[in-house]
């Protein structure tokens, strides 16, 4: 019960750790040469929520790495200044990791529930 908890938070600490990345993207929008940064949900994933190998052709997830802020090329550029932040895709991926943190935050208070409800017997 315990183990579902710890990994709808880290989940949620990620979603919120994302909201920040992005925020700082769409803060930078007119800033000159400036790179959207965005954090990578499947390394994250795979380095805070192991997974059991249960087939020997499974692969094997790697290493334990923190959190890494990614920046990264969207093909285009926006602005004169050569700023790569594209606003709309800044803001629906706000938007996303607004409703995913939300949504966990939802899902951990009916764990807790769940716990309370076990612990009183009611």
């Amino acid at each position: 019960m315990f183990d579902e908890t710890d990994k709808i938070n880290k989940m949620s600490s990620f979603y919120f750790e994302r909201f920040k990345v992005i925020q700082g993207n769409i803060a930078n929008v007119n800033t000159p040469f400036y790179k959207p940064k965005d954090l990578k949900f499947e390394e994250v994933f795979r380095n805070h929520v192991p997974m059991k190998l249960t087939n020997p052709k499974h692969i094997n997830p790697e290493g334990s790495e923190d959190i890494k802020i990614t920046s990264f090329e969207n093909g285009y550029i926006t602005g004169y200044d050569q700023n790569k932040v594209n606003l709309e895709e800044e803001m629906a991926k706000l938007a996303e990791s607004s409703i995913m943190y939300k949504t966990l935050v939802e899902v951990m208070k009916k764990e807790m529930a769940k716990m309370k409800y076990a612990i009183s017997g009611k």
